[in-house]
């Protein structure tokens, strides 16, 4: 067997097989295809699961608002929270109506401040009830600015806001909001640059026939700051044991106060017999005496049992539980 020639010549066409194969190699694994785009006006930019969490916050924010607006306008009030993204602060102010009711906000302990906007077909509703009437102009047509006497009457509104705001946000850290100035043209509030980025919450309000939107942008560099806070909170949210949460809801309802009451679930009777009733009238109820009462919690029925006596007074003895879609 004769040994390989290893002194043969390569010809020029094997070389270059060889450096053509070198090149597409070098291609293929080439780290900046690989590579994402990094826009380097946008540096404050935050991650999506974080942009999840602030949705999350939000909606809690949305359900806290809606029953303290409805509390407090003594009406029906819906708040749904429509989006969560990023924006720059150029976009999130050409998105906004004009003229409207935009204030900007103090986020202390943090030097930043942050925007909260009321479209006028929230805002003039919200005026009409707050001064005892009933609204009935079609607010979209309502297109001229809030007077200083309508701003001033907002106020009261603007400290619900606020308070539940940092309510929700006491989830994850304490950011005390005030109220820092008012003005009815997005343009002149200009308390960002333009290309900074923002976190734009859009929230949807109905009050009665009356729907407007409330849109909230937060500078995304704050919320950046506050990265570790999330991650810190969602860890401790898994950590609870399901006994520690329960003695905390305990602890949260164990003063409230409910209102008790036994009720003969018997025959009914027309209110055209009603009526007709003089003394002397018998009425059947069709109750047998060892038949169980039923016990109501705030309109509830949640136990059976039977009056007896305690000294002077009247009692009710427990038997047994009502369990929910018994019966």
């Amino acid at each position: 067997m004769n040994p390989p020639q290893l002194d043969r010549v390569l010809t020029q066409d094997e070389i270059d097989n060889v450096f053509r194969n070198l090149q597409s190699q070098r291609a293929m694994e080439d780290p900046a295809k690989k590579a994402q785009p990094y826009d380097f006006r946008r540096p404050d930019r935050i991650a999506k699961d974080q942009l999840r969490a602030i949705h999350v916050l939000h909606e809690n924010f949305a359900r806290s608002l809606a029953s303290s607006l409805s509390a407090y306008l003594r009406a029906y009030v819906i708040v749904n929270l429509v989006s969560v993204e990023q924006l720059s602060f150029m976009e999130f102010s050409q998105c906004l109506p004009s003229p409207t009711i935009i204030t900007s906000l103090g986020m202390h302990p943090f030097d930043g401040s942050a925007v909260l906007e009321m479209n006028p077909s929230l805002v003039f509703p919200i005026i009409e009830i707050l001064l005892g009437g009933v609204p009935q102009v079609n607010p979209a047509k309502i297109e001229r600015e809030v007077t200083e006497i309508e701003q001033t009457i907002l106020d009261s509104i603007f400290r619900i806001i606020l308070h539940d705001m940092k309510q929700a946000w006491e989830a994850v850290t304490t950011l005390n909001f005030d109220l820092q100035s008012i003005e009815t043209e997005p343009q002149l509030l200009q308390i960002l640059a333009p290309n900074e980025a923002v976190v734009a919450i859009s929230m949807e309000v109905r009050i009665g026939e009356s729907i407007g939107m409330m849109n909230i942008g937060i500078p995304s560099i704050i919320i950046k700051m506050l990265r570790q806070k999330f991650d810190q909170q969602w860890s401790v949210r898994k950590s609870e044991s399901t006994e520690q949460e329960q003695d905390r809801i305990l602890r949260l309802i164990r003063p409230a106060v409910m209102y008790l009451d036994s009720r003969l679930s018997g025959a009914t009777i027309s209110t055209e017999d009603l009526l007709k009733l003089e003394p002397g009238d018998v009425l059947k109820l069709d109750y047998s005496i060892d038949r169980p009462l039923q016990l109501v919690f705030n309109g509830v029925e949640k136990f059976t049992g039977h009056i007896v006596d305690t000294g002077k007074r009247r009692g009710f003895q427990l038997e047994e539980l009502i369990r929910p879609g018994a019966g």
